[in-house]
């Protein structure tokens, strides 16, 4: 038996144009309205997939490890630490977790590993039972960041990552022994080297967590990409193929960062371009 739910995290307001990248405010609009300082809501998502007597969680959000200052400057809403909460809406805590999947380990993404903010007081990791799987390539990056993207790892998170002795690299291969046979993994390099796109099989048609490669609902249309991409021409040709790849098999997706759609199946029109039928706003135990 499995089942899949999205569970809330902590949310934040980034700057509309930076997440649309070369798409022009008069065409982003449309999908997400900006407020007073042109920012738009955002959401940090994570997936927990329960099956075989082990708890799967994928990603954890930015978390609330920043301090208020830093909080402020990159919009995130909540003091608290949300994910814990939704957690416990689910009667779980973080040392409850089996297992935690890093699509890779940017700040939004990998923050919620640390607790909450406390003046004084040293960063400390969540979820002490849990291994912590990644991509060996981003783990790379993260160590040795380029000046680009250095601001959007937390060089604590990797010492005590790497301290843990529970920090799993992997290589870039389709399965992972530790997740088993019913899951895939998917690569990607457009939005950050070494990227992990988790799929896990269901039977309607599988799930995958797309991550950065596409992060809402709007980022399904092939065009359009983020500013923070490292690679926008790129992450095209990778979304293309994903996409391709999971409408033949009936495949839908569970955004990180949209605020308002959790999951929705991928379909294509007659002009070839791809979009969303089925949306919902939450994933409650969906069973297989």
């Amino acid at each position: 038996m499995r089942t899949l739910t999205t569970l809330t995290g902590n949310s934040q307001k980034l700057d509309g144009g930076a997440m649309f990248g070369n798409a022009p405010k008069a065409l982003w609009q449309r999908w997400m309205a900006p407020d007073e300082l042109n920012r738009i809501d955002l959401g940090c998502r994570a997936l927990l997939v329960q099956e075989a007597e082990r708890n799967i969680l994928v990603e954890t959000g930015i978390g609330a490890f920043f301090s208020p200052q830093l909080r402020t400057r990159f919009g995130v809403q909540e003091e608290r630490h949300v994910l814990l909460d939704s957690l416990a809406e689910q009667g779980l805590g973080d040392a409850d977790i089996d297992i935690v999947i890093l699509t890779h380990l940017h700040f939004d993404h990998a923050g919620g590993l640390l607790a909450a903010w406390a003046k004084d007081r040293p960063a400390r990791l969540l979820f002490p039972n849990a291994r912590f799987v990644t991509g060996r390539r981003q783990w790379q990056r993260a160590c040795n960041p380029h000046a680009r993207d250095r601001a959007s790892y937390i060089p604590e998170l990797l010492e005590l990552l790497e301290h843990s002795g529970r920090l799993e690299l992997l290589d870039e291969q389709p399965h992972c022994a530790l997740l088993g046979p019913d899951w895939r993994l998917h690569w990607s390099d457009g939005h950050t080297p070494g990227l992990l796109l988790p799929e896990v099989a269901m039977p309607g048609g599988p799930v995958l967590f797309p991550s950065d490669l596409i992060p809402g609902a709007p980022w399904v249309h092939l065009p359009i990409t983020m500013g923070y991409d490292r690679f926008a021409e790129g992450l095209i040709e990778e979304k293309e193929a994903l996409l391709a790849d999971l409408l033949a098999r009936a495949g839908r997706l569970v955004f990180t960062h949209d605020p308002a759609i959790a999951m929705g199946q991928i379909v294509r029109d007659g002009k070839g371009r791809y979009g969303l039928e089925q949306q919902v706003a939450e994933v409650r135990a969906l069973a297989d």
